[in-house]
C-alpha cells in the first residue's frame, strides 16, 4: 500500500469507526434516557435492552455478506464497500424514522430501533471485514486504534451532546443531527481504498457452507474441550450484574431527581477520560499479572463499583456525586473489559480465532439483551436499593466460576486449552 493510500485507508477507518458508533446509543442509553423523560414504565424501559439483540447474533447472517455479491455498479466497489453503499443509506432511513417516532406509540419507536440495530450491526459486519482484508497484519493494531478513536467520539456524540440537544432542540430534532452525522458513511466509504479482491464462492450452497464453516466447526471444536462448557457458563455470566444495573440507569437517575443536562455532563467528556484511562491500567494488569489472574482483580473491582449506586441513591441528588459514580463506574468496567477481551481472545484456537472470538463476544453480550430486560421489573418490584443489591450479586457466579478456573490449571489439568490441528 502506498503513502498516499495508506494514509486515506487510515482516515477511511477513523471515519468508518465514528459512523459505526453513532447508532449504537439510539438503541441503547440515549433511547432509554428518552423513554425515562416520556414517563414510560420500568418494565417497559426494561425491554428496549433486547432490542440490540442484532449486535449479539450478527455472526449469523455474516456469511451472507461474505458469499453473496453486490449487484450492478457496486461491483466495481468491490464486496465490501460495495455492502457497505448498500446498508448505509438504509441506516439513515431507518435513523430518520425512528428520529420521527413517538414514546407514546411504543411499537413503531421499538420497531424502527430494532431496525436501527439490525442496519448497524450489518454495517459493522462489513466494516471489520474490509479492515481485515486491506490492512496487513502489523498494521492491524493501528488501524483497530484509528476505529476505536473514532468509535469512542460517536458514542460521546450519540450519547452526551444529543442528550444535550435535546433540550433546546427537543428528542426529534436531537436525533435527527445525530442522523446527519451517520449520513456521512458513503463519503467515508468511498475514500476507503479496495481491499485486494479475493475468490468468492456464491449461491445458496456456498452461503450454507460459510455459515457451517462460520458458526458449526468453531463451536465443535470450542465444546470439545475439558471444562468448555463451565468457561461458557463465565462468559454468559460475568455481564449479567453490568447489564442489569446499567439498563436501569436512565430511569434511576431520574427517579433521583437528576435533569437532562446533569445526565449529559456526567457521562460526556469525564466519563471518556475514565474509560480510557481504565483500559490503559487494565492492560498493564494483564502484562503484570497475565489475563485469568487480572480478570479476576478487575472483575471484583467492577463488581464493588456497582455499590456507587447506593452511594447515589443517598446523596439526595447530588450531582458531583453522580459525576464521581460514573467516572469511577465507567473506569472499573473498562479495566474489566481489557482483561475479559484477552481472556476470550486467548480461548480462540489457530486458524478460528476470528469466528470463535465472535462467537464467545456474541454470548458475552446477550445478558444485556435478553436478562437485562428482566430488570425493569426487578427493579419495579424490589425498590432501587435491593434491586441494586441484587445487581451485584449477579455477579458473584461468574467470579466464583473464574476463581474454579484458575485454581485447576494451577493443578496443571489441561481446561480450556485448543485442540492441535
Amino acid at each position: 500500500m502506498s503513502h498516499t493510500a495508506s494514509r486515506r485507508a487510515f482516515i477511511a477507518m477513523a471515519g468508518l469507526g465514528f459512523v459505526a458508533g453513532l447508532p449504537l446509543p439510539l438503541s441503547g442509553f440515549t433511547l432509554r434516557q428518552w423513554f425515562s423523560e416520556s414517563g414510560s414504565s420500568l418494565p417497559a424501559i426494561g425491554w428496549t435492552a433486547s432490542i440490540g439483540i442484532s449486535y449479539s447474533l450478527k455472526f449469523l447472517w455474516a456469511p451472507a455478506l461474505d458469499r453473496l455479491g453486490v449487484p450492478g455498479m457496486l461491483q466495481r466497489l468491490g464486496q465490501r464497500r460495495g455492502w457497505l453503499l448498500i446498508i448505509q443509506p438504509l441506516l439513515v432511513l431507518a435513523c430518520i424514522g425512528l428520529a420521527l417516532c413517538d414514546p407514546s406509540r411504543p411499537i413503531p419507536l421499538v420497531a424502527a430501533a430494532a431496525l436501527v440495530a439490525f442496519l448497524s450491526a450489518s454495517q459493522d459486519i462489513a466494516i471489520d471485514a474490509w479492515r481485515i482484508e486491506l490492512f496487513p497484519e502489523r498494521a492491524q493494531g493501528a488501524a483497530l486504534a484509528a476505529y476505536i478513536w473514532g468509535y469512542r467520539a460517536a458514542l460521546l456524540i450519540a450519547g452526551s451532546v444529543a442528550i444535550k440537544l435535546a433540550g433546546s432542540l427537543g428528542w426529534h430534532g436531537a436525533l435527527l443531527c445525530v442522523t446527519v452525522l451517520i449520513a456521512m458513511g458513503p463519503i467515508f466509504t468511498l475514500i476507503a481504498p479496495a481491499p485486494p479482491v479475493a475468490p468468492m464462492r456464491r449461491g445458496e450452497a456456498g452461503v450454507l457452507a460459510s455459515l457451517r464453516a462460520a458458526v458449526l466447526r468453531p463451536l465443535t471444536e470450542f465444546l470439545s474441550r475439558r471444562g468448555a462448557v463451565v468457561t461458557l457458563a463465565f462468559v454468559l455470566l460475568f455481564k449479567l450484574g453490568e447489564a442489569m444495573a446499567g439498563t436501569m440507569a436512565p430511569p434511576f437517575y431520574r427517579a433521583l431527581g437528576y435533569n437532562r443536562d446533569q445526565v449529559a455532563t456526567a457521562i460526556g467528556v469525564p466519563s471518556l477520560l475514565a474509560a480510557l484511562a481504565g483500559a490503559a491500567v487494565g492492560g498493564y494488569l494483564v502484562a503484570r499479572l497475565g489475563a485469568m489472574r487480572a480478570l479476576i482483580l478487575t472483575g471484583f473491582v467492577q463488581m464493588a463499583s456497582m455499590a456507587l449506586y447506593f452511594a447515589l441513591a443517598v446523596s439526595g441528588g447530588d450531582p458531583i456525586i453522580l459525576v464521581l459514580k460514573v467516572l469511577l463506574e465507567g473506569f472499573a468496567e473498562a479495566m474489566a473489559d481489557a482483561a475479559f477481551i484477552t481472556f476470550l481472545s486467548s480461548l480462540c484456537a489457530p486458524g478460528l480465532t476470528a469466528t470463535q472470538y465472535a462467537l464467545l463476544s456474541s454470548i458475552a453480550t446477550l445478558p444485556l439483551r435478553t436478562m437485562g430486560g428482566f430488570s425493569g421489573w426487578a427493579a419495579q418490584s424490589l425498590g432501587w436499593v435491593p434491586f441494586y443489591g441484587l445487581t451485584i450479586f449477579a455477579a458473584v457466579p461468574a467470579m466464583l466460576i473464574m476463581v474454579a478456573i484458575v485454581a485447576t490449571r494451577r493443578a496443571a489439568l489441561p481446561i480450556l486449552q485448543p485442540l492441535p490441528e
